[in-house]
């Protein structure tokens, strides 16, 4: 079965998580599947929205870290940094439809999107500090923008969960929909964008985003760097052996 379904409904891509048994962690492998379902997207005429998707229960948490470490991305080709160009640069609108927890790139993710849906049960979090890490997809640009600084940093400091009610707030979720609701009303307006002028669409969307496009790919690869250096770090390594030994982690041994 793929952990990434890439199907088509109508003029629009439809990409879903589907490793439900893992809270649709993301994988290498996910993250190619997606950055070549979104490129689809991009270089068929006859596709005209992305929609992307997890499961009623859960919409993704975030880099598998077992997988991570496995297959760190070594450079810009790695299948990850293809997915955060795929998506940040896409000139076609995309949708999200969340449910359940969104941590991480989960969140993340989401702040490239051009509308965001959630379930009244959606849950988000960005626990990169706590995993010893930095902000990646160039949420440390596009949060403070969104949010506003103070919001941002209380998110990417603390890392802590906060509900769909907050995430309205900040500004990355348009709608809160019962979770019964909230798949079929995203396609509803996915479908409402693919029969709209194309055109028009992706000139509106590439004049909302022309100011800070180049910012955000410079963060992307910025972050990148620094992210890389984290997963080096004895704190690094510290917090993923206590996360696979289920235990607190210890940083006071650190300066």
């Amino acid at each position: 079965m793929e952990d990434v379904l890439v199907q088509r409904q109508g003029a629009v891509q439809v990409l879903t998580f589907n490793r439900a048994h893992k809270k649709n962690a993301i994988t290498a492998d996910m993250y190619q599947a997606l950055a070549d379902g979104i490129a689809q997207a991009e270089d068929d005429a006859s596709l005209r929205v992305i929609l992307i998707q997890g499961q009623p229960d859960v919409f993704s948490a975030g880099n598998d870290l077992e997988d991570f470490l496995k297959h760190p991305p070594k450079d810009e080709s790695a299948p990850v940094f293809q997915f955060l160009r795929a998506i940040s640069q896409a000139s076609k609108p995309i949708v999200a439809a969340v449910a359940g927890n969104a941590v991480g790139v989960g969140t993340t993710l989401l702040l490239h999107c051009d509308v965001v849906y959630a379930a009244d049960s959606a849950r988000f979090s960005l626990p990169f500090s706590q995993l010893a890490l930095c902000p990646e997809a160039a949420s440390s640009w596009l949060l403070p923008r969104v949010a506003g600084y103070q919001r941002a940093a209380e998110k990417l400091l603390f890392g802590e969960p906060f509900d769909v009610n907050e995430a309205v707030a900040m500004g990355f979720v348009n709608r809160v929909l019962p979770a019964a609701e909230v798949f079929d009303y995203a396609a509803k307006r996915a479908a409402q964008l693919a029969a709209m002028p194309a055109g028009s669409l992706r000139v509106t969307k590439q004049l909302m985003k022309a100011d800070g496009a180049r910012d955000v790919q410079a963060r992307i690869g910025e972050e990148g760097l620094e992210f890389a250096k984290r997963l080096l770090s004895p704190e690094a390594r510290e917090a993923f052996t206590a996360f696979f030994e289920k235990r607190k982690p210890d940083f006071g041994q650190f300066s």
